[in-house]
């Protein structure tokens, strides 16, 4: 599923506009990606958790030349799956 057919499902389950689909996914969205980069967590009660970690620094080696090369340090985002979507995810 991408991002339009996201928009249409989520219009035709609330009885909205899809405009008013795309809003409230942009809104979702862009107040998610604020939370995490202010070191946030943003937690949906069974759906998941979205959080940060830190990536420390480490050597790499590049494949074309086998030389060594050092990989900076970062903040990754990272998604955890609650209960309810791990439940409904798994088909056992």
């Amino acid at each position: 599923m991408n991002k339009s057919e996201l928009i249409d499902a989520i219009a035709a389950d609330a009885g909205i506009s899809k405009e008013a689909a795309k809003k409230a996914l942009n809104s979702f969205t862009e107040n998610v990606t604020k939370a995490l980069a202010s070191g946030d967590k943003v937690a949906l009660v069974g759906f998941g958790t979205f959080s940060t970690s830190e990536r420390a620094a480490r050597t790499g080696i590049n494949p074309q030349t086998k030389k060594e090369i050092q990989i900076a340090a970062k903040t990754v985002a990272k998604f955890k799956a609650g209960s309810e979507l791990s439940g409904a995810v798994d088909k056992k």
